[in-house]
């Protein structure tokens, strides 16, 4: 049993990547590395409360990266607090076996108003007229004025967007390297996105991402250096590839579909079209290469489905009992859930024509708008100078690979940690319980 448990979140990680990154693979060589098998839908926020809950969407919630609210009829990318996720996770759990196992929760997406001892993340102040002040949720809540005072803002400039860069994820790591320094928390759960980045940019196999490999390696060798410094020397660490970015050559727009076939209700302001999803009977929630179908009226959904069998960005479309195949039965999830095909990815664009596009497609604001949209990453001003053009993305994620060179992988700094593993590959949903069995907790 360890001390200390840390574990990275790190999306786009391969066993392949350790060859480029000597820090991280020298834990491994301390311990072990497996393949870590993420359960659909292989997006941030899901795949992020699988590996503290220790159970899948079906259980937890957590359907995507977005939620639509029926009862209120909004619409909700990223931004949803802590209570959306309806399963005890690790420092809940913690927190029940011994009040001093304290956890600290840095960046993950929907930590807001969790119960950790120590949580850091992103949340911008929404001002009254509009506007947004940079502004993170911290707990202690004073925690954030101090971080301000010795590191500047969070850079979320270089977070998302045409200047997304190893800006954003080295803050991430100086400040939980103040953290660890000034509270020791026993657990630690860290958000390193920066190798995704490129990789949907550019394509998981560019230049580009290749650099990111280095650039992210340098800053774990930091974040480890760091923690020792503060006297964390006997440390579990664990990395684990949220998911793999794969290679995509084409897109498909199922609102558009949903508008040709008369299902998309749509509101002209300005001369521009606005999806009204409270009025739509039915309409897609575009989430990478998973896509939530949702649809009004119970006696549509057959015809609904029958429009995406057998299209050619397709690979499944689920409905009713069959979302259970995929572990995404649950009551926020569409009546019909569209799997892109391994190669292809979703849209939520429903206009034909660039200049009716609504003012927010041409801004980097991943929160507002009906669906996540990477073309973000191209996006320069002036906003009219840039085309809406998703061909431009090369990568994508989403889907569950089975090839073994995109395969996510879990890096364990000590195999005794995982002597109760009995193959050489470990679900996402079994992370959480490597961090309860070292502290004793009953799994």
């Amino acid at each position: 049993m360890h001390t200390h448990v840390v574990l990275l979140s790190i999306p786009g990680l391969r066993s392949r990547d350790l060859a480029s990154m000597p820090r991280l693979a020298a834990l491994a060589q301390q311990g072990r590395q497996i393949s870590l098998a993420p359960s659909f839908p292989c997006v941030t926020c899901s795949v992020q409360a699988n590996l503290t809950t220790g159970v899948g969407p079906e259980q937890h919630g957590v359907i995507g990266n977005g939620f639509y609210w029926r009862d209120t009829g909004e619409v909700e990318m990223w931004t949803a607090w802590n209570e959306v996720i309806q399963a005890p996770q690790i420092w809940d759990r913690l927190h029940e076996h011994d009040a001093k196992l304290t956890s600290a929760v840095w960046f993950p997406l929907l930590s807001k108003g969790a119960r950790a001892d120590y949580v850091c993340v992103f949340a911008p102040i929404h001002n009254p007229d509009g506007s947004e002040s940079l502004w993170c949720y911290t707990v202690p809540q004073e925690l954030y004025g101090e971080l301000l005072a010795e590191l500047g803002h969070f850079p979320v400039v270089n977070f998302w967007g045409p200047l997304s860069s190893i800006k954003s994820t080295d803050w991430i790591i100086d400040s939980a390297n103040i953290a660890a320094e000034r509270f020791a928390p026993r657990f630690s759960y860290i958000y390193l996105p920066h190798l995704d980045y490129a990789a949907q940019k550019f394509g998981p196999e560019s230049p580009q991402a290749t650099a990111a490999l280095g650039e992210m390696d340098a800053s774990i060798g930091r974040l480890i250096d760091g923690y020792e410094n503060a006297g964390i020397t006997d440390a579990l660490w664990l990395a684990a590839g949220e998911y793999t970015i794969t290679p995509v050559s084409g897109v498909g727009y199922p609102n558009r579909t949903l508008r040709d076939a008369g299902y998309l209700a749509l509101a002209d302001e300005d001369g521009r079209e606005q999806l009204v999803a409270s009025e739509s009977r039915a309409w897609a929630l575009a989430d990478h290469q998973l896509a939530h179908v949702f649809v009004r009226d119970p006696g549509d959904v057959a015809a609904v489905a029958a429009l995406f069998e057998g299209g050619k960005n397709v690979e499944h479309v689920l409905v009713a009992d069959e979302r259970e195949k995929f572990g995404i039965d649950h009551g926020r999830a569409g009546e019909v859930v569209l799997i892109a095909k391994p190669d292809r990815w979703f849209a939520y664009y429903w206009w034909y024509d660039d200049d009716k596009a609504p003012l927010y497609a041409r801004t980097v604001d991943i929160h507002r708008k009906p669906g996540f949209d990477p073309v973000e990453m191209f996006i320069e001003m002036p906003a009219k100078a840039t085309p809406l053009d998703a061909s431009l993305i090369q990568g994508s994620h989403g889907y569950p690979s089975t090839d073994p060179e995109r395969q996510s992988v879990l890096i364990c700094s000590d195999d005794r940690a995982l002597e109760h593993v009995e193959n050489d590959v470990l679900r996402d949903v079994d992370v959480a319980e490597i961090v309860l069995r070292n502290f004793g907790v009953p799994v």
